[in-house]
């Protein structure tokens, strides 16, 4: 690589690793947020993501080609951040989806006159 391509390649290396690291902290603090059920402003966080992932788009395209090392090791831990937070969210929604589910369930029951209830006379179940 010669000297000016690398000199090119030093500040889009740098806007990228910055890019990289301001998502790896927003993502850090969606997935402590959740695993901690501490309160938190989630479109904001969704605000912080997308502005995120515009920065990496962006810093990408202004990439020479070739590598770096120290780019790979970092693309490489927010792959593994990502995967954690892909994690706990999937662990959210399926509580919320049972959630919402119990409560489906339980308005259902709370509004049938047991017409068609197992139960005779949709009266209380005998023991």
């Amino acid at each position: 690589m010669n000297a000016e391509s690398r000199a090119a390649m030093v500040p889009a290396v740098a806007t990228l690793l910055s890019a990289i690291e301001r998502l790896e902290d927003t993502i850090d603090a969606e997935t402590s947020a959740f695993e901690t059920r501490t309160p938190f402003d989630i479109e904001e966080i969704n605000r912080r993501k997308s502005r995120c992932l515009l920065e990496l788009s962006r810093a990408v395209r202004a990439l020479p080609p070739g590598g770096d090392p120290e780019l790979a090791e970092r693309v490489a831990g927010l792959r593994q951040k990502l995967e954690r937070n892909s994690y706990v969210l999937s662990v959210q929604l399926a509580a919320a989806q049972e959630v919402g589910a119990i409560l489906d369930r339980a308005m259902r029951e709370s509004e049938s006159d047991g017409t068609y209830s197992a139960v005779i006379g949709g009266g209380e179940k005998r023991r």
